[in-house]
């Protein structure tokens, strides 16, 4: 744990409440993040720009829309974090590159723009990896200043773990909202694909989506919800739905064991979380199907078995722009990572890119099929605690499945591994978002006690 003691996310949902009722204001809230800014920041890294003043005027603003009982939205007011990958008007756009050093867009990002339409309070710009891929920009673990926060939307992770804000934006196109939110003890949200509109935002990737790691559940959702609602889905999607408070809590009648990639390389401490996970959901009167006695499960799992690889060939076919034009422009100012990725994509052919959307077309029929009969996919959000060292963000073999299905999953803090956090995911239909949440909040009820236990 760091020398700063165990960081505290800071949920903003119940703390509205107050706003409306007069016991306390947007401002109030908003400096009890700035004195975790001022706190956590500098051994964490979490931010590429901040905007301190213009925060603190826009949490001037909302109190007073709630004194008038005028919110805009029920996240009006919400100190947030913007992935560096997601461009803003009034602050630079690095996407974790030195070739975008200094990059002003001229208009903001569907999603940012959302976020100020809807009255939220943007703090910053959090670190992203390079174009949100594998390269990591320093940003640490909050946790443990010597392990990874994960990847790709680094940042955003970490402040919201630190209760430098209460919600953040991330993306994801393998694990990169799931993974990090696992490991920084926070909970994260991939929407089903097309959730949240992508306009302004460099990451067009066939299985891409942003959504938001958040402090707690509630918050995940009215995020989301509320940025649905100014901005919509991706086009050809009408966006995320379903009511814009948080959806009861309902208990799931059967729920799938989805090992993925992932299990083969876990560590006993994550196995056994995840089987102590089942075991209570159990006892609780949920029936929990595994692939060794449900064909279809088996199927399905064989079907992800290759996530993980048949993905980063399909994405680097589909960025072969626009990496060719930054090879071109300066080869030195990227990463081997990146520069490896270009000359893959290279070699890739159209035939077996095709083969490939075929192949996970297979996948997400064989995932409609078995949530037919169970309400979730339950799975660990990653092989094991965030491991140490700076110079990765992780493996993503667990996280992938749920990108390459293109449902829509949960991370929930409720596992523990060597004593730090570890997400338990949830994954659901496509489209059934609203659904999945409902089965969230009652799977988190039942399942803290002992969560809270270990912490």
């Amino acid at each position: 744990m760091s020398d700063r003691g165990r960081p505290t996310p800071r949920p903003f949902f119940p703390a509205s409440a107050g706003f409306a009722e007069g016991r306390s204001t947007p401002r109030a809230f908003l400096e009890g993040c700035l004195e975790e800014l001022e706190r956590w920041e500098p051994a964490v890294g979490a931010f590429t720009n901040t905007a301190v003043k213009e925060a603190r005027r826009a949490a001037d603003e909302s109190a007073g829309r709630w004194k008038a009982g005028r919110p805009r939205s029920a996240i009006d007011g919400m100190p947030v974090g913007v992935k560096d990958i997601i461009d803003t008007d009034d602050m630079p756009t690095g996407n974790g590159s030195p070739l975008y050093d200094g990059y002003r867009p001229r208009f903001s990002a569907a999603s940012a723009q959302a976020l100020r339409e809807a009255g939220a309070v943007i703090l910053g710009k959090t670190v992203t990896t390079e174009f949100a891929s594998t390269q990591p920009r320093g940003t640490r673990n909050p946790w443990d200043l010597a392990r990874t926060p994960g990847g790709s939307s680094s940042g955003s992770a970490a402040a919201v773990a630190a209760g430098m804000a209460s919600g953040a934006l991330g993306t994801q196109v393998v694990g990169s909202i799931i993974r990090p939110s696992g490991f920084c003890g926070v909970h994260g949200f991939k929407p089903s694909f097309g959730g949240i509109n992508r306009g302004g935002s460099l990451d067009f990737l066939s299985q891409s989506c942003t959504g938001p790691i958040a402090a707690s559940l509630a918050d995940a959702w009215i995020l989301a919800r509320a940025i649905s609602a100014e901005v919509g889905g991706d086009p050809g999607h009408p966006g995320l739905g379903g009511p814009l408070l948080p959806p009861p809590p309902r208990a799931p009648r059967r729920l799938g064991l989805l090992r993925t990639a992932g299990w083969a390389v876990a560590g006993e401490g994550a196995r056994a979380a995840l089987e102590a996970a089942a075991a209570a959901l159990g006892r609780a009167g949920v029936e929990v199907l595994r692939p060794e006695t449900h064909g279809p499960l088996a199927a399905l799992e064989a079907a992800v078995a290759g996530a993980l690889p048949e993905t980063q060939r399909m994405l680097a076919w589909e960025w072969r722009w626009p990496l060719n034009a930054f090879v071109a422009r300066d080869r030195e100012a990227l990463s081997t990572s990146t520069r490896d990725r270009a000359e893959v994509a290279r070699r890739i052919t159209r035939d077996e890119y095709a083969s490939l959307l075929q192949r996970r077309r297979h996948a997400r029929a064989l995932l409609a099929a078995v949530m037919t009969e169970c309400d979730a996919l339950i799975g660990i959000t990653a092989p094991g605690a965030a491991p140490v060292g700076l110079g990765a963000t992780g493996d993503p073999a667990c996280a992938a499945a749920g990108s390459y299905l293109g449902g829509p999953v949960v991370a929930l803090p409720l596992l523990w591994d060597e004593d730090l956090p570890l997400g338990l995911q949830l994954l659901g239909a496509a489209g059934a978002d609203e659904e999945l949440f409902a089965h969230a909040a009652w799977l988190e009820r039942q399942l803290a006690v002992g969560a809270a236990g270990k912490s």
